[in-house]
């Protein structure tokens, strides 16, 4: 099992608004963090619906230092335009997993790819710089609050690749 921290929180205010730093946010199933644009359902793609990973979305600060250092991209971790930044841990891992990020259980669903949208509104390079590394989109499974400075800890233990023979 793998562990890491939040680094960061950021709620937008609205859609292509850049994302404002928070302490903390109240994390709702079904809506996301409260104070976000998508908990308003007032983001780029809200029309979407909820589910299949659209109440939050991590990114790690590994993967902006690497944009940096791979591409020569400085992404602010706002600029990102994820809900929480994170480290220490491999996010990429969590697809399919159950964890807790502060007080909220979690699943990861997919991955946050990044997009052209996303790419539009930072810098070129952006998109082929963040592919298999743009973080993780996870449904909110309790709710509570997650906190700058809180661990997030996966929760399902893997099961051993194991073998017998009798």
């Amino acid at each position: 099992m793998q562990s890491g921290k939040v680094e960061a929180i950021y709620l937008g205010s609205g859609a292509e608004r850049l994302p404002a730093m928070a302490r903390s946010a109240r994390a709702v199933p079904g809506r996301g963090l409260e104070g976000d644009r998508y908990f308003e359902r007032s983001g780029t793609f809200s029309d979407k619906g909820s589910g299949n990973g659209r109440d939050l979305t991590l990114i790690e600060s590994e993967a902006l230092m690497e944009l940096a250092r791979d591409q020569d991209i400085e992404l602010r971790p706002e600029q990102a335009r994820r809900n929480v930044l994170t480290s220490g841990v491999a996010l990429n891992d969590l697809v399919g997993r159950r964890f807790r990020v502060g007080e909220v259980e979690c699943i990861g669903r997919r991955l946050c790819d990044p997009c052209a949208h996303l790419e539009a509104l930072t810098h070129p390079g952006v998109l082929r710089g963040l592919v298999d590394r743009g973080g993780l989109r996870a449904d909110i499974l309790t709710e509570g609050r997650i906190a700058t400075g809180d661990e997030l800890v996966e929760l399902d233990v893997r099961k051993p690749d194991v073998s017998y023979e009798l």
